[in-house]
């Protein structure tokens, strides 16, 4: 049976195609010259910390070595010393983990079956854009200044929402404004973006609409409108307060964002507050902007999960690059293990299937096979056993 010899970490590792790695190791030549550890090896010892919940490069080197033999199948020579480890993270270009996790995306994405009924209900791409930030020790990562104490570092994420899976992540300093690195993105013309109201800039809001994305966000409590036109709603959606065209009234709106707009107020029963929600999308039930909203949830799981299952807070390195490396190789990590979660047969949540994995890391068994049944049930004992007599001379 294939993969019965191998462990379920090395049967991972070849969820990422060795011509992959080679195309992009060949981009950025991070081989060139090397003559200690490849960015193959590399790849493998951080995707590994991520895996095995280890927390220092030691605990990194003593694993991969219990486990040196079996990585001859991932084209892995010898396990790393930690003092390599140390220099590689320090010098070896982060870019390169990066570029990983986009070819890697791209591969896993188109074989992944969409997991959202409601996304294709809408017929449209929904893509969930927010940041999540990791704050630093100042004293440790000086090169990370966010406040006069405090370092940070702030992961910007646009999550496909049908998938699950992150569609772009960028890293920047504490202190970029969520709408700076915003303006940096490409969005497919007809597709929806959901947000929150820290990316509420009208000027951006009315390129995107020129663009033919649809958005949905939240109305800035300080917005100066004037209410064009209102709606009767649907008695069966009592949590939908009200639904409204508007204009921006102020000068300054009006010449970002001339077109008229919509509001939707909605009551929020969990939390006890009212969300007044922002699209430019005219034809929409307003049941239909209001659960467009509510999916807005599924980034701040998704960072939830990234911070609670894997090595983003606590790092093995203290230079720029090094935790550059760390953060890549999380989303490399998360990526492998929400694509085996979307493809298995049994209903696993994240943080079980993440718990069994580490159990079961060295373990040789086929990877799907244990994805789609990871608990045997034993055979039952028979209700009646016959007792052979002994007979005592």
């Amino acid at each position: 049976m294939p993969g019965t010899n191998i462990n379920l970490f090395v049967q991972m590792l070849g969820l990422i195609p060795s011509e992959l790695i080679n195309k992009v190791v060949d981009k950025h030549q991070t081989d060139k010259h090397s003559k200690g550890i490849d960015t193959r090896t590399h790849l493998v010892s951080m995707v590994f910390m991520q895996l095995s919940d280890s927390t220092s490069l030691r605990d990194i080197a003593n694993g991969l070595l219990s486990a040196e033999g079996n990585l001859n199948h991932f084209g892995i020579t010898r396990a790393p010393a930690k003092s390599s480890l140390s220099y590689l993270n320090k010098n070896r270009n982060y870019e390169v983990f990066k570029d990983i996790f986009y070819e890697l995306l791209n591969r896993l994405c188109s074989e992944i079956t969409p997991m959202r009924q409601y996304a294709k209900q809408i017929k449209r791409k929904i893509s969930i854009l927010d940041s999540t930030t990791i704050t630093l020790c100042l004293d440790l990562f000086d090169w990370a200044k966010y406040q006069t104490s405090k370092g940070a570092i702030k992961l910007h994420t646009v999550l496909d929402y049908d998938s699950g899976l992150p569609s772009y992540a960028v890293l920047s300093d504490g202190k970029q404004s969520d709408i700076t690195a915003a303006r940096t993105m490409n969005f497919a013309s007809n597709s929806i973006l959901v947000m929150d109201r820290g990316y509420v800039d009208y000027e951006w809001l009315a390129d995107l609409d020129s663009r033919g994305i649809h958005f949905v966000t939240r109305l800035k409590s300080n917005a100066n409108i004037e209410i064009m036109e209102k709606y009767l709603t649907d008695d069966k959606d009592e949590h939908i307060l009200s639904d409204e065209d508007i204009r921006l009234s102020s000068l300054k709106g009006q010449k970002a964002c001339p077109k008229n707009l919509r509001i939707v107020k909605v009551y929020d029963e969990k939390n006890d507050q009212t969300l007044i929600l922002l699209t430019n999308n005219m034809s929409w039930t307003a049941n239909t902007v209001s659960q467009l909203y509510k999916a807005r949830w599924a980034i701040e799981s998704f960072f939830k999960q990234l911070k609670q299952l894997f090595k983003i807070k606590t790092f093995v390195g203290f230079s720029e690059n090094a935790v550059q490396i760390q953060i890549w190789c999380s989303l490399i990590a998360i990526l492998l293990i929400t694509y085996i979660k979307n493809k298995a047969k049994y209903t696993w949540h994240l943080s079980n299937l993440v718990s069994f994995l580490r159990l079961h890391l060295f373990v040789k068994t086929d990877l799907w096979k244990w994805a789609n049944n990871p608990i045997q049930k034993k055979e039952k004992i028979p209700e009646k056993c016959v007792q052979l007599a002994l007979n005592f001379p």
